[in-house]
């Protein structure tokens, strides 16, 4: 994952290490496809649930080069299938999106029964942020 300097990244917890909504693009035959999605952020990468045959895994798994953009910030990373939400290798990030996404988690959206229920991983890859006059490339 991206390693983002000690300002870069302070912010980007302040803003994202919670629930957060941001825009995530994906393309498919140079066609770009937009979508808002419930993310979030933590060591340079998004966390994301969402479903194995959505259409924007599918995209992924043609084409893993993505770009996302949220409050002052923009980014291209690398799309990352981490797989069933249940599975005991996503037991450390599952139980943050837990936390994180506590207000809405189990409103009946989600199917943790569901092996298709998946946590997608984001890993930044460079991206520019914006905070009260400075610009941080990186």
């Amino acid at each position: 994952m991206k390693k983002l300097n000690q300002d870069v990244e302070k912010i980007m917890l302040e803003r994202f290490g919670k629930d957060t909504i941001i825009a995530l693009a994906t393309i498919e035959k140079e066609v770009p496809y937009v979508r808002y999605v419930n993310a979030y952020y933590e060591n340079g990468a998004f966390y994301i649930i969402t479903h194995a045959l959505s259409n924007k895994i599918k995209q992924i798994e043609k084409n893993p080069v993505i770009a996302i953009a949220g409050e002052w910030f923009t980014a291209h990373g690398k799309g990352i299938n981490l797989g069933y939400f249940g599975k005991k290798e996503n037991d450390v990030i599952a139980e943050k999106l837990k936390r994180a996404f506590a207000e809405w988690i189990d409103n009946g959206h989600n199917d943790f029964d569901d092996e298709n229920t998946i946590i997608l991983c984001v890993e930044l890859t460079d991206g520019q942020l914006l905070s009260h006059g400075t610009r941080y490339d990186f």
